[in-house]
């Protein structure tokens, strides 16, 4: 799974689209008769935050359905949202709140799931093993990132590291960015840093760059098989009540599995945590895209934590389906 997702995103960094393969010959046109075996193509395009559990979501639909088509193309959640408001999709992928603008212009959506967005680091960081023990605070991160402060490892971590921070920020336009910029109390156009393209591209440019700090979705920071940072990257703990030290509360950053139960519990704060979402141009009409978020929002969910996700609670689940319906 994890070396088709890499070529799945290296693919997206091109430009390119995802068309997950077909298992039989499908027919053009959906069947009218909603008992029939499903067929079609279903096309989303957005959010790099929610294109790994999509992808997943579509394996496994298609398992079921083997006559559907699922075409999937990563570029941020600006994109995703334009695209389905154009109709270029079916469904767009978007990892911030909809806008009421958005809404105006026949923005309809369901939330499918939850993530959350995550300061990183070089594992060749000068000052990597204090940064891990003390963390750093949400003040000491705007500064950085809102303000433009320019300052170095030592005074950012407390020690002997002469050596400048080298700020990164997203180039597109993206949720992960919006989020980020609103636990700063800023926007992501008031984010300082040199613009790298995508998740991956800000991953891989931290990773090669030891005095660089970026942010990132927690599915391109923890590797999917072990759940433990990708090689080269470490995520940088914040110290969320300031105190200068890290509270046993705030240490769940070493794995996936411990800040996901993090996230679900509350105790890592929303924003940077979110929910994801899909949209389209009103409530879809077409059945098959019905189907499949109805699959999404029920037997899909089944695969939610192993993907790295956070699940929405079954109250807020039935809601989404009731939004469908």
């Amino acid at each position: 799974m994890r070396a088709a997702l890499t070529i799945l995103i290296l693919f997206s960094l091109l430009g390119g689209s995802v068309a997950l393969p077909l298992r039989a010959s499908a027919r053009a046109a959906e069947p009218e008769d909603s008992a029939a075996e499903l067929s079609g193509t279903i096309t989303l395009s957005g959010a790099w935050a929610l294109y790994p559990m999509a992808v997943r979501w579509a394996e496994e639909f298609q398992k079921i359905h083997p006559r559907v088509r699922i075409d999937i193309g990563a570029g941020g959640a600006g994109k995703g949202m334009a695209d389905a408001l154009s109709g270029v999709v079916d469904l767009g992928m978007i990892s911030r709140e909809i806008y009421p603008a958005e809404v105006e212009r026949g923005a309809w959506w369901v939330s499918v799931t939850k993530d959350a967005v995550v300061p990183v680091v070089s594992e060749s960081n000068p000052a990597l093993e204090t940064l891990l023990a003390k963390g750093v605070p949400r003040g000491a991160l705007a500064r950085l990132w809102i303000d433009g402060e320019a300052t170095t490892w030592g005074a950012l971590a407390g020690c002997d590291a002469p050596s400048p921070v080298r700020v990164y920020t997203r180039s597109d336009a993206c949720g992960a960015a919006k989020t980020w910029a609103a636990y700063l109390g800023g926007t992501q156009e008031s984010l300082r840093g040199v613009g790298v393209y995508g998740d991956p591209g800000l991953a891989d440019a931290v990773r090669r760059d030891a005095l660089g700090i970026g942010y990132n979705n927690i599915n391109y920071v923890y590797d999917a098989k072990t759940a433990l940072p990708m090689e080269g990257l470490r995520v940088l703990p914040i110290d969320l009540d300031g105190d200068g030290a890290l509270s046993d509360d705030e240490r769940f950053c070493g794995t996936r599995d411990a800040i996901v139960a993090a996230i679900a519990s509350g105790v890592y704060p929303s924003p940077p945590a979110r929910d994801l979402h899909l949209a389209s141009r009103g409530r879809p009409e077409r059945p098959l895209v019905r189907a499949f978020l109805t699959w999404i929002l029920t037997e899909g969910q089944a695969w939610v934590s192993e993907a790295g996700y956070i699940a929405l609670d079954p109250g807020r689940l039935a809601q989404e389906l009731a939004r469908l319906e």
